[in-house]
């Protein structure tokens, strides 16, 4: 059985920084993409970041870059997200996403697998 299971989320002000990790289980996961979408009330579902599966190669929403990182662990089956700099507007629910052998789109529909998400909320 396939899961991702993210954490990490919380309460932060305004500048603060919180670490996303997403866990993955059932899958052979450096053969992945691994990507984070984020969805606000109200609003669609916006990618956020994705990290190839071969290589390491990262791709960056344009209201992230420089503020955000992802990274994954292979050998933890683990991705991840920091996020510095965090604004009220980064306040949203954060999924993790994967697609095998993906090329790293910020389609949602290209991904299969996804988390339950986590909350983040961005206090001013």
């Amino acid at each position: 059985q396939v899961q991702l299971v993210e954490s990490g989320g919380g309460l932060v002000q305004a500048g603060g920084s919180l670490r996303l990790s997403c866990a993955a289980s059932g899958l052979a996961f450096s053969t992945y993409t691994m990507a984070w979408f984020r969805q606000a009330p109200g609003k669609e579902r916006d990618f956020v970041a994705a990290i190839l599966w071969s290589g390491g190669t990262t791709y960056y929403a344009d209201f992230v870059k420089g503020r955000f990182t992802v990274s994954r662990d292979d050998a933890k089956n683990t991705v991840f997200l920091q996020m510095n700099s965090l604004k009220p507007a980064d306040t949203a629910i954060y999924y993790c996403a994967g697609q095998r052998r993906g090329p790293g789109s910020a389609d949602d529909r290209e991904y299969r697998r996804w988390g339950q998400g986590t909350q983040v909320t961005v206090s001013s």
